[in-house]
This record gives structure tokens, sequence and C-alpha cells, in this order.
């Protein structure tokens, strides 16, 4: 499972804030039972910092989402949904949102 993969989120509860879900867990423990995501918003865009660095903006299939860091979730890879694609060319903006979140800069 590569890491910044997106999948669609199959959780009924949450898939209408949340529509997709950014695989961030390193490919290196991938035969974990478990994935640590990231979901992906339609929110309006937050400006103020330091929401700008925590929840920047991730484009997927053309449309601008923002990756809500501070809901970062690990989940059993059975309740990931279909896989949609990848934002691995976003990679530098990902992590340093997760480097924000956890480290503080």
């Amino acid at each position: 499972m590569p890491q910044f993969d997106v999948y669609r989120n199959a959780n009924t509860e949450t898939r209408e804030r949340f529509p997709l879900l950014v695989d961030v867990q390193a490919e290196l423990l991938e035969d974990l039972g478990t994935r640590v995501v990231v979901p992906l918003s339609r929110a309006v865009e937050l400006t103020q910092f330091p929401m700008t660095y925590l929840t920047p903006m991730v484009t997927f299939e053309d449309t601008v989402y923002l990756l809500m860091t501070p809901q970062l979730a690990g989940i059993s890879r059975a309740e990931l949904g279909p896989h949609a694609g990848s934002v691995a060319n976003q990679e530098r903006t990902i992590s340093t949102a997760l480097e924000f979140l956890t480290r503080g800069f």
C-alpha cells in the first residue's frame, strides 16, 4: 500500500464531510492490519496561521481539498474504501503538515 495513496471513505457517518482518505503510513509498515490516514475535506480554505500549515490545500482529481491533519486516525485496512489514486506528487506539503502537527514547526 503506497504512502500517499487516496481511498474513498467507506464510512457512511463521515463520508459526506470527509469523502477521501490519504494513507500517510510508511510503506515499510504495510504488513500491519491498520493504516494511518488523514481525511480530505471540501471545507472552505482556512487562511490564518497556523491553520494554513496544519490544513494545507491538496488537489485531487482537479478538485481542491483541505488536508485535515488534526483528524489523523488509525483505521483497519478492511475499513479503507476503494482505491481512488495518489497525491504522492504533493508529498512535501503533506509531510510538512504532519511534522507541524507532531513537532509544532
